[in-house]
């Protein structure tokens, strides 16, 4: 995937975290996207080190894959920020 492809997907898989795990989160539209982006890493890190599935494009696999890595490090971030 392209650089443009990694934006897009980070905004859409940082929206769908949030709205899965509503709270009051410092930052606006760029930290969704930061966010999705590194959940589309982690959650394709993950996937691939256990064997599951890798984060390869816009398909159902790899959106879902990429969300769940976006809520993880989600919780991550609101531990230590507290």
């Amino acid at each position: 995937m392209g650089i443009l492809a990694w934006i897009v997907m980070g905004l859409i898989v940082g929206v769908l975290a949030k709205l899965i795990m509503p709270g009051k989160d410092p930052g606006g539209f760029i930290v969704t996207i930061l966010l999705g982006i590194a959940g589309a890493f982690f959650g394709g890190f993950l996937g691939s080190f256990f064997g599951i599935a890798e984060v390869t494009g816009f398909d159902l696999g790899s959106i879902l894959l990429a969300t769940a890595g976006a809520i993880i490090i989600l919780i991550f971030y609101r531990v230590i920020k507290k």
